[in-house]
């Protein structure tokens, strides 16, 4: 089969294209946001297939996924033909609302022609979607080769933009943390943040930016560090986080979100007392065992529960289901 879909998440996508279909990749000249094409710093299969836009037209396509509202117009000006209605659509909703939570209205709301697919329980429970179709599809990851060793004792941290973001990513709270065990800080957008946080009042914070690695080394880095440190107040189930679980990391997390639900107590620390969570780290930073105990049992719940195969399976059915219906 198959199935159009624009790279939007790295993670996310990889996993995604590791199924059995073909999958239609836009590419642009700039490989701007709606034509980035396959993945530079993940491993893709090659049956994920760079096409360009005027080359859709002409292009069988069995499926749409769509992620972003504007793909919609972009979709049927590319194809000539309408998602949803032509050929059959799920719009795949990665993020929490936001704006007027809990009265935020999807843009896919009270629509007939397309089935709105959600990362997370707690996505589905929060957006108003209207008379909008829905269901969940939880993460699964390509799980990494490394393997957490935890020799240093020092907190990671995955984000994107945690200076633009701040609030958003807990940016706010590192020095914190940073105060009873130094921080490395890996993702997009990070190389400024030791100058922000000096900035906002914290000179000095031993806090280590980490920008944009591939992620196979990324992975290496992080099975070194202690602890895995999850600061967002408010986003989606990061797969990075998963992706923490499954090297063996114990988990430090802000008890928001999906997170709750993902890691157990005896997997990690959870709690929206910071005061608590800054003494986990303390805890873990000096007692190697304790931290090997946790991670294991997260690398047990990220494989039973977050495993490429059930993700696969999962989105195989759900292709599957809409495409016969569409027939």
């Amino acid at each position: 089969m198959n199935v159009l879909l624009w790279h939007v998440h790295g993670s996310w996508t990889t996993s995604f294209v590791h199924g059995r279909h073909r999958y239609l990749v836009p590419v642009t000249p700039d490989r701007g946001p709606y034509g980035v094409g396959r993945a530079r710093t993940y491993a893709w299969p090659a049956n994920a297939v760079e096409v360009a836009p005027e080359e859709l037209g002409r292009t069988e396509v069995d499926l749409v996924i769509l992620q972003r509202p504007e793909e919609l117009e972009l979709a049927e000006r590319w194809l000539g033909r309408r998602p949803g209605r032509d050929l059959p659509a799920i719009y795949v909703e990665h993020n929490t609302p936001k704006g007027d939570v809990p009265n935020t209205r999807h843009p896919m709301a009270d629509r007939d022609d397309l089935l709105l697919a959600h990362v997370t329980h707690f996505n589905e429970l929060f957006w108003d979607s209207g008379g909008t179709r829905t269901t969940v599809v939880e993460h699964g990851i390509v799980a990494p080769h490394a393997e957490w060793t935890g020799e240093l004792d020092r907190l990671a941290v995955v984000t994107n933009e945690p200076v633009r973001r701040w609030r958003v990513t807990g940016t706010d709270l590192m020095p914190r943390f940073a105060a009873v065990a130094p921080l490395d800080v890996y993702g997009m957008g990070v190389t400024g943040l030791p100058d922000a946080l000096a900035a906002a009042g914290h000179p000095g914070s031993p806090v280590t930016s980490h920008e944009d690695l591939p992620q196979d080394r990324m992975h290496a880095e992080l099975a070194r560090r202690r602890a895995y440190l999850h600061l967002c107040r408010w986003t989606s189930l990061g797969l990075s986080l998963i992706e923490a679980m499954s090297i063996g990391m114990p988990v430090i997390a802000l008890a928001t979100t999906e997170a709750v639900d993902a890691v157990p107590p005896d997997a990690g620390v959870l709690s929206t007392r910071v005061d608590t969570l800054v003494e986990a780290a303390r805890w873990l930073a000096g007692d190697r065992d304790a931290a090997a105990r946790l991670g294991a049992r997260a690398r047990e719940v990220a494989k039973e529960r977050f495993g490429l195969d059930r993700f696969l399976a999962d989105w195989d059915r759900l292709i599957e289901e809409e495409t016969c219906a569409s027939r």
